[in-house]
């Protein structure tokens, strides 16, 4: 796991700068404040589906975390699948870490 994401994260939820949660997000989506949407790899596919129709509709970019669940809870203190950061600049650092990831993960499985 990138120690460097985990840090942006639990720092986006310190400041203030995340919220968890399908309504929440949603909530967030409407008002114009979400920068990115973030999903848990063990998120149910009907709860996945509904906030990718929305994130399309609000034109919100949404990526996929490499953690689950249990390990979102363990480092921003709520048990959710479905995050969205506030903050533009960290939505920018937290989409590069997410390709960089992916890029190595690519490059593991080749």
């Amino acid at each position: 796991m990138n120690p460097k994401l985990i840090d942006t994260l639990t720092f986006c939820k310190r400041i203030g700068a995340l919220k968890l949660g399908f309504d929440p997000v949603k909530s967030t989506l409407e008002h114009g404040q979400a920068k990115l949407v973030l999903l848990a790899k063990d998120l149910s596919s009907k709860s996945k589906d509904s906030m990718l129709r929305i994130c399309q509709q609000d034109g919100c970019p949404t990526a996929l975390l490499p953690l689950q669940m249990d390990e979102i809870w363990f480092l921003v203190g709520k048990r959710s699948g479905i995050l969205a950061v506030t903050d533009a600049a960290f939505a920018k650092k937290l989409s590069e870490l997410l390709e960089s990831v992916d890029e190595t993960n690519r490059r593991d499985t080749i």
